[in-house]
């Protein structure tokens, strides 16, 4: 038995093996990745607006506008809170985790999915070749 390598080129059907399993594992590692660039906001397109889709637009627009009143009087209060607080020479905490707050858990699902994915497609072509390379021996 020869361990020489034989210079017989590679069947039609082994190379479309290869391609498929190259393409399913770069398709695996890259659709996590893809979904931190998502972006789920839908966006309005003027033309396609219907008479009862631009009075809910109307509406959206007052709500929003509501929203923004609410929020610089928020912050005025804050304002005069923070001067308040300045005038009585009490520190109090600043918010968040400081106040008691619980911090963020933070979502490492992606990462996860990813790394093992890779991982077993690696075990899964590693097996390929030592299996392929075991054949060869046998065979001469």
């Amino acid at each position: 038995m020869s361990r020489r390598l034989t210079k017989r080129p590679l069947r039609p059907l082994t190379s479309l093996r290869v391609a498929v399993l190259t393409g399913v594992a770069a398709g695996a590692l890259l659709v996590p990745a893809t979904a931190a660039f998502a972006d789920a906001t839908p966006t309005p397109v003027a033309s396609d607006v219907s008479p009862e889709g631009k009075d809910a637009l109307e509406k959206k627009r007052s709500e929003d506008a509501l929203r923004a009143k609410e929020a610089e009087l928020r912050k005025a209060e804050a304002a005069k809170a923070e001067s308040a607080k300045s005038a009585s020479g009490k520190e109090f905490p600043r918010g968040g985790v400081a106040a008691g707050e619980a911090p963020a858990q933070d979502d490492n699902t992606g990462a996860l999915v990813g790394s093992a994915t890779g991982a077993l497609l690696l075990a899964g072509a590693g097996t390929y070749v030592l299996r392929r390379r075991t054949a060869a021996r046998r065979e001469g």
